[in-house]
């Protein structure tokens, strides 16, 4: 008996096996989303390998921990309240809610629940992407009580990302205005471009603006708008596919520096 357990655990959402001693001290872990154990101590890879045998899919790498990069090392130096990556989808809008629910009867249905529901649905599209070596900030703060709906970076660039509630209405694009059912237009794309701004002064790098209306029956645009791009929630998956813009160690500073609070306080 090699006298090794086997502890699953959940990290960022992802899945490790750590192997211990029975004091609880880590010998080893096991990444299932690499496929990689990393040891501790080259002394003990028999036994590990011997405690994971149940666990291991498929051929899996066996070494010691990789050196971390410097945006790993910035991201483990980040205190937790100033860490946004772990910022849920609508984050703003769930604490105010929670803070000031509203009168409970009402004769029409709170703004800011459906504003929540378009920017929860984008949110999980956005998040869907990170296989494809994207990272997707939430609600990102920026001063004077603004904020960023989503911070998407990724082989494609960094895109800064507003949502736009417009289930089953038309939705009339003509630069700067945008007009949803029947309402009245306003000025929207001045403020998605205006966000992408302070995003670039930042984080020193292009952010580029884009728009996206959620279950619209339409979306028409006039003339192409200057900068923003436009799209439908349906259509998030097409940034998956840019690409030739930041390598992925790029990706990985930029996110380091997007996460951390700090980044917007002047901004």
């Amino acid at each position: 008996m090699s006298g090794l357990r086997v502890i699953p655990t959940w990290r960022h959402g992802q899945e490790r096996l750590y192997v211990c001693h029975t004091d609880g001290r880590n010998v080893a872990w096991y990444d299932r989303q690499t496929a990689r154990v990393n040891l501790l101590s080259e002394d003990r890879r028999e036994d590990v390998l011997d405690a994971l045998g149940p666990f291991l899919t498929g051929p899996v790498t066996v070494g010691p921990p990789p050196v971390p990069t410097p945006a790993e090392l910035a991201r483990l130096t980040l205190h937790p309240d100033d860490d946004l990556a772990p910022n849920r989808p609508g984050e703003a809008l769930l604490i105010a809610l929670d803070r000031d629910p509203g009168p409970p009867h009402r004769l029409r249905a709170d703004p800011r629940r459906r504003a929540l529901a378009t920017e929860q649905a984008v949110g999980e599209a956005l998040d869907g992407l990170e296989g494809a070596g994207w990272h997707t900030l939430h609600s990102v703060p920026l001063s004077g009580g603004d904020r960023i709906h989503h911070l998407v970076i990724g082989p494609g660039g960094l895109f800064s990302v507003r949502t736009l509630y417009a289930r089953k209405q038309r939705v009339l694009i003509a630069d700067p205005m945008v007009t949803v059912g029947r309402r009245e237009p306003y000025p929207l794309l001045r403020a998605v471009r205006a966000e992408a701004d302070r995003a670039s002064y930042a984080l020193t790098a292009e952010v580029h603006p884009v728009l996206v209306a959620t279950g619209p029956t339409a979306v028409t645009v006039t003339a192409a708008p200057r900068s923003v791009r436009v799209l439908r929630d349906t259509d998030l998956p097409s940034l998956a596919r840019l690409g030739g813009v930041l390598k992925p160690a790029d990706v990985e500073a930029l996110h380091a520096m997007a996460r951390d609070r700090q980044t917007w306080s002047r901004v």
